[in-house]
C-alpha cells in the first residue's frame, strides 16, 4: 500500500472576517493540507477536522520544511491509519481537505497570531468564538477551492462537534457526517473553563496573560498536557510497546514538554469556550438529509458511553439515517485513532455507500 508523501502546509487567507458577535477579524488564515485529487466534477471531496489541541497533519509525512506550526518534521499525521490510498478514506478516490481550525495555535489565526491593528499577538484580547464561527471559515475555505458539496465531514473529539455543527449550520452540504468519541452536545461546563482559565493564570509569567515576552508559561502548559495525554489513552497506547510504567511516564513527559512550547494558553481557553457552545440536540429536523455515522469508545473518560446510545436513539426517533458504533478499545478518548484498524472497514464501506 502506498505511503502519503511529500505533503505541504498550505494556508488560506480572507479579509473582515465577521464573528458571530458581531466582531470582525481583519485577517483570517486558515492552516490547511490536502490529499489526493479532486476529480473533473468536484464531487469526491471530504473534510476532515481535527480535536481540541491537535493540528491539521492529519495524514501522511510532510515534505522537508513544509509541515505546519507544531508538526514535528517527519511525523506521521493522527488521522494516518483511516487516510491513505487503499484505506478507509481512499485518497485514490477522495479528494481530502484536512483543516487547522480557527483559534488554534497550529498557524491559523488564534491568540498568538499578530493583530495587524496593534502589531502585538492578540493573547488575552482574541475575541470569543462560537464552534458555528469555527465551521463559518471553514466554509470560506472550502468554497475557495471550488467545491459546491462535500461527501462527508469526518472528525473526533472537537472534530465530531465540528462535524455535527456542519450539519446544522449547512443542512444537505455534504452527504454524511462522521464524529468519532464525541456527542452532539458539548459536556464542557462553565465550571471546567474557570478552571483552566485559574490554572493558567497561577503561573508565575502570567503577566495578566501577556506572557509571550515575559518567558512563556511553558511548565503549566506541560503540566496540563500530561494529565491530558495520562486521562485520555496514551499509557495504554504506549504500553502495546513500552511495558515498565516507568519509561511510559517519562516518555508521555517528554511528549507534553515539546508540546507546552508549542501550543499557546489563549487558544486552549478559546477553543475550550467555543466547545462549550456546541448543542445540536434542538437542531436534529436540519440534519434529516445528511447520513450519520457515530462511532464512541466504551473506555473514553470525557464522553460517557452511558449517554451515547440515547443520543444515537434520539436521532434516529427525528428521522435521522444513523449508524451507532461502539468501540471494544481500551485506548479511552484516543480510540479512534490509536485503534483505526478496528473501524476501518465500516468507515470504508459507509463512505462507499454514499
Amino acid at each position: 500500500m502506498a505511503a502519503l508523501t511529500e505533503i505541504e502546509s498550505k494556508l488560506f487567507f480572507a479579509r473582515e472576517f465577521r464573528l458571530e458577535n458581531g466582531q470582525i477579524l481583519p485577517i483570517l488564515e486558515l492552516a490547511y493540507e490536502t490529499y489526493g485529487t479532486l476529480s473533473p466534477r468536484r464531487d469526491n471531496a471530504i473534510l476532515v477536522v481535527h480535536g481540541y489541541t491537535s493540528s491539521h497533519h492529519a495524514a501522511g509525512r510532510n515534505a522537508a520544511g513544509k509541515q505546519g506550526r507544531g508538526v514535528a518534521e517527519g511525523a506521521a499525521g493522527w488521522f494516518d491509519g483511516l487516510i491513505g490510498p487503499g484505506k478507509a478514506i481512499d485518497t485514490d478516490r477522495y479528494f481530502v481537505v484536512s483543516a487547522n481550525a480557527l483559534g488554534s495555535a497550529h498557524g491559523s489565526t488564534g491568540p498568538n497570531c499578530t493583530d495587524p491593528r496593534t502589531g502585538k499577538p492578540y493573547g488575552p484580547t482574541f475575541p470569543e468564538i462560537t464552534m458555528r464561527d469555527i465551521v463559518a471559515s471553514q466554509k470560506l475555505l472550502v468554497e475557495s477551492l471550488g467545491l459546491a458539496s462535500l461527501v462527508a465531514v469526518i472528525g473526533p473529539s472537537m472534530g465530531g462537534f465540528q462535524s455535527f455543527q456542519w450539519a446544522a449550520s449547512y443542512p444537505g452540504f455534504m452527504k454524511a457526517i462522521i464524529p468519532s468519541v464525541t456527542a452532539p452536545r458539548s459536556p464542557a461546563g462553565l465550571d471546567r473553563l474557570e478552571a483552566l482559565q485559574k490554572r493558567l493564570a497561577s503561573d508565575s509569567n502570567w503577566n495578566g496573560g501577556w506572557y509571550y515576552d515575559n518567558g512563556g508559561i511553558a511548565r503549566t502548559l506541560e503540566e496540563i498536557r500530561f494529565e491530558t495525554l495520562m486521562n485520555y489513552g496514551q499509557n495504554e497506547i504506549l504500553a502495546e510497546t513500552m511495558p515498565d510504567p516507568k519509561m511510559r511516564e517519562a516518555a508521555i513527559r517528554d511528549s507534553a514538554q515539546a508540546w507546552s512550547h508549542i501550543y499557546d494558553g489563549h487558544s486552549l481557553v478559546t477553543l475550550r469556550r467555543a466547545i462549550g457552545t456546541l448543542d445540536v440536540t434542538g437542531d436534529y429536523a436540519k440534519l434529516r438529509n445528511t447520513k450519520v455515522l457515530y462511532v464512541q469508545s466504551k473506555t473514553d473518560k470525557l464522553f460517557d458511553i452511558a449517554h451515547c446510545p440515547a443520543y444515537a436513539s434520539d436521532m434516529r426517533k427525528a428521522g435521522i439515517d444513523i449508524t451507532y458504533v461502539e468501540l471494544p478499545s481500551n485506548k479511552g478518548h484516543m480510540a479512534s485513532h490509536a485503534d483505526a484498524a478496528l473501524w476501518a472497514p465500516i468507515l470504508g464501506a459507509f463512505l462507499k455507500s454514499l
